[in-house]
């Protein structure tokens, strides 16, 4: 009995942390009615094929929790490509949790993303799953994203999926692996490429602020539309050989 007590009170303080252990992998527990943060993301996409590419993409979020099962966030996005710098839009973020993992076997999260920069628009949706066992957790995205462009003319359908595992090695460090495979359909009428990223993740927390790294250097890729990148290894017409992602947040 104590045992079972022990572990609930501590599946229920790692439901309500609002720390993030992965980078590009959601985690299915949402903030506390009440809890706020900020949240900085810098993420680096480099490398293609043909040019020496390096698009920084910036994000800032803040996240408010609006009951213990629902928590929204709003982003300014920004991104600056080689010399060219541009805001992205506003994006309104929501998270939905509709079973607790410290409650259940395995938590489950819905989200929805819509974004609007003007002459462009996306939305996007992701199934979350996740849960901690002892110093191990895990998570599971399914995502779709559609990405309208070209003042809203042209249509480009996303599918992702993203695993993460890591461990906590003491109280302030936690070490650990994402992998994320992300593919383009262009105008929904083909399935253009795929590209897999696989890499560590390390997560530093204090008691009011966290910060969480992922490297993840593609370790495969493929265009069906004939190779145009002319590389049989990796997909680099429409993604890049490394991506690196920084999140920080400080509790408000």
């Amino acid at each position: 009995m104590k045992t079972r007590l022990l572990f609930l009170m501590l599946a229920a303080t790692a439901a309500q942390a609002t720390e993030r252990y992965f980078a590009y992998t959601y985690e299915p527990e949402v903030f506390p009615q009440g809890a706020a943060e900020f949240e900085q993301w810098i993420t680096l996409r480099t490398q293609r094929t043909g040019d020496n590419y390096n698009k920084w993409e910036l994000r800032e979020e803040f996240e408010y929790g609006v009951t213990d099962s629902y928590s929204v966030s709003l982003y300014l996005n920004a991104s600056a490509e080689n010399s060219d710098s541009r805001f992205d839009g506003v994006s309104l973020e929501n998270r939905y949790m509709l079973l607790n993992p410290a409650e259940h076997p395995i938590g489950l999260t819905l989200y929805l993303e819509p974004r609007y920069a003007g002459d462009e628009a996306e939305v996007e949706e992701k199934i979350i799953l996740g849960q901690r066992v002892g110093d191990w957790k895990w998570a599971v995205n399914l995502s779709h994203a559609t990405e309208w462009s070209d003042d809203l003319h042209a249509v480009e359908g996303e599918v992702e999926a993203d695993f993460g595992l890591t461990r906590r090695l003491n109280n302030r460090w936690s070490l650990g692996a994402e992998l994320r495979d992300h593919n383009e359909l262009p105008d929904y009428h083909l399935w253009e490429n795929t590209a897999l990223f696989l890499g560590p993740v390390v997560t530093y927390t204090q008691e009011k602020w966290w910060a969480t790294l992922s490297v993840l250097p593609q370790i495969y890729g493929n265009n069906f539309q004939g190779n145009p990148d002319d590389n049989h290894a990796f997909e680099l017409e429409g993604h890049e050989r490394l991506n690196v992602r920084l999140v920080f947040g400080i509790s408000l």
